[in-house]
């Protein structure tokens, strides 16, 4: 029978030791030491809680104090962590780098499943929470914490406050005149949770051969028999190139949660990696964080993709004129080297008549973005307004072309002002319609 223990029958000889992976178990045999493979909850280390040493308290990271604080009697131990910036360490893509990494968030936590889109949120032991942050539904359940989570090296810490992030948020959604004036009530702004999103950030060095049909102007004299005179024409003249170009990237952001608008979070960057920090359980005590759901190949293969696209504008710079067809290039990529990490959020999924809107703050700089519902009504009296004077133009002009041929000039107007009226309503209503499908 197969077994992965290891035994030594010598306990004092000092000249073997077992892998690092392994670690000594109990025997049924005196004088014999058996070794087993370290299970994923050795690796993660003793789990960290937060209770007050003073009182007793269920302390929090507070933001404004940049530590573990106690509300109750005040007590605050800094957090400390060193700030490494974009020189933080980088994994290669590599399985023994997946294998060597540790697990599990390092501290105490529950794991809340949402029954409506899926989502999971690691929330404190003590936290009481009926609602995710993600769709504002209240069909949430305790499940049991994955052990085996990757877990992050790096964050940003939340800059803004809880309550400066309600400022921001009250002052966005008053903009705009065609949204419902209900919008600023503190039913929708209570709902803000701050929430650490899980990223990946990719790093490579690309190099791209082209090759294409490119194109040169030059001028060329003709004759023009119509017109009986000497004319000039711009004429292009093609031919094939090739080229070599090379561009490194370095931490492109890849969003490792897909319960998260991709077009809100990319109107909410960027985010300063420079102030990225060493992962400490201490940052996430009484808050919220997301476990990534997109792994680490998908998110790369997203990333390439994106690189390949940024290695596509270089070879179209390298270039010298913009008549190009017949484009191909091929890509090739080296160093690449990825990292996981933590970036802060402030999120307030709210439910206005029957629809749910998404909507997040940056909580490293403020900014603000995301669904607003539309007051329809509003829209449609803003078409019927832009389109009002055309109308009345034309209507006009028919009644006048009665009396002579003033009534003509009186169209042309009608004409002019209806095409006016009518972009400007396309150009409102794409607006619209883009506030709520964000």
């Amino acid at each position: 029978m197969y077994s992965k223990h290891m035994i030594s029958k010598n306990p004092l000889n000092n000249n073997w030791q077992p892998p690092a992976d392994y670690k000594p178990v109990n025997s049924a045999i005196e004088g014999i030491i058996v070794y087993a493979p370290r299970t994923i909850e050795d690796s993660m280390g003793t789990p960290t809680t937060y209770k007050c040493p003073n009182c007793g308290a269920t302390t929090r990271y507070d933001v404004a104090e940049g530590g573990v604080t106690c509300e109750y009697c005040g007590y605050n131990a800094p957090v400390k962590a060193d700030q490494v910036g974009q020189k933080a360490a980088s994994q290669e893509f590599t399985l023994e780098t997946l294998d060597k990494a540790e697990q599990g968030w390092g501290v105490t936590r529950r794991e809340l499943h949402c029954d409506s889109c899926g989502a999971e949120i690691a929330v404190e032991e003590t936290a009481i929470t009926s609602t995710c942050p993600f769709c504002a539904s209240n069909k949430v359940n305790v499940i049991a914490p994955h052990a085996d989570q990757l877990r992050p090296r790096f964050l940003v810490p939340f800059k803004i406050q809880p309550k400066v992030c309600r400022d921001l948020s009250a002052e966005w959604l008053g903009k705009g005149w065609f949204h419902p004036n209900e919008l600023t009530s503190t039913t929708v702004l209570a709902r803000f949770m701050g929430v650490y999103l899980p990223f990946w950030t990719f790093s490579a060095h690309i190099t791209s051969a082209w090759k294409a049909e490119v194109g040169y102007e030059h001028q060329e004299r003709y004759y023009d028999h119509s017109s009986k005179e000497w004319k000039t024409r711009t004429v292009i003249d093609w031919r094939w190139e090739k080229g070599r170009v090379a561009i490194k990237i370095n931490d492109l952001l890849v969003n490792g949660s897909s319960h998260i608008s991709r077009v809100i979070l990319d109107r909410i960057h960027p985010f300063n990696l420079t102030e990225l920090v060493a992962y400490s359980p201490d940052f996430l005590a009484g808050w919220q964080a997301h476990a990534f759901d997109i792994s680490l190949p998908t998110a790369w293969e997203h990333g390439k993709a994106i690189m390949r696209d940024n290695a596509k504008k270089a070879c179209y710079r390298d270039i010298p004129t913009s008549h190009v067809r017949n484009f191909s290039m091929t890509a090739d990529f080296a160093e690449e080297v990825w990292r996981y990490i933590l970036l802060p959020i402030y999120i307030a999924a709210y439910k206005f008549e029957d629809k749910v809107y998404q909507m997040m703050v940056n909580g490293q700089t403020g900014s603000v973005a995301g669904q607003k519902p539309v007051a329809w009504w509003k829209i449609w009296l803003a078409i019927a307004g832009l389109f009002s004077p055309g109308l009345l133009f034309g209507l006009i002009g028919l009644v006048t072309l009665l009396f002579g041929g003033i009534g003509i000039l009186f169209l042309v107007i009608s004409v002019i002002l209806l095409i006016i009226g009518g972009f400007l309503s396309f150009r409102i209503y794409q607006q619209a319609v883009a506030s709520e499908a964000s």
